[in-house]
């Protein structure tokens, strides 16, 4: 049984190789549409398990590991921005604030019937950032395709202030609970996990480490 990871995602490869699972990426074909009729949780867990979903008919005897991750401010959803303008928008709606991150986990196999979705959250505080950083930020390009219009693990973190959470999550992947998942499914996980958190080896992980 090989583990396929359900992502386009750059970061989201790169996490999980710090599990040291053998991995293989497939994309999946499932078109995200948020609905706000539904609580975030409900809403990445529900984007992840279609992604999975979307994978899995290619993969029936495997198992798919498919992540989406979300962002709430005032009881809305905010995903990727279409374009620099919504990203703005986004930017300065977070500005000075605290919002929450969604990082949802779905593990499928398809031969089995079984889905494991799961839902990691993070609290953020966003500084009050003024707007030469903003437009710095924006010129950067690095909040297109993010959810809420920025990254924690780059340029990003200057933006912020503190996270209380996994870190790993607030990035799009987190490790312990996809750890947990694996692990229950059978599979091996060869790492320390609690070594790995303690030694925090991904970018700006070690910058928002608990005090």
């Amino acid at each position: 049984m090989r583990l396929i990871l359900a992502s386009t995602s750059p970061r989201r490869k790169e996490l999980l190789a710090f599990l040291r699972v053998p991995f293989e990426v497939a994309e999946p074909t499932f078109v995200e549409r948020i609905r706000q009729d539904l609580v975030p949780g409900e809403q990445a867990g529900l984007f992840a398990e279609e992604k999975a979903r979307s994978c899995a008919g290619r993969f029936p005897d495997d198992l798919i590991l498919a992540s989406d991750t979300l962002i709430a401010v005032d009881r809305t959803i905010l995903g990727k921005p279409a374009d620099v303008a919504e990203a703005e928008s986004m930017l300065r709606r977070l500005r000075g604030r605290e919002h929450l991150i969604y990082t949802a986990v779905a593990l499928r196999r398809e031969v089995d019937h079984v889905e494991d979705v799961a839902v990691e959250t993070v609290r953020v505080w966003m500084r009050t950032f003024n707007e030469g950083d903003l437009q710095d930020y924006l010129r950067t390009g690095e909040g297109m395709g993010k959810a809420g219009a920025y990254a924690i693990q780059g340029a990003g973190a200057h933006l912020i202030e503190r996270i209380e959470g996994d870190y790993t999550a607030a990035v799009g992947l987190p490790l312990r609970l996809v750890a947990e998942l694996l692990r229950k499914r059978g599979l091996v996980v060869p790492i320390d996990v609690d070594r790995l958190y303690r030694t925090k080896p991904y970018l700006n992980w070690e910058r928002f480490a608990r005090s």
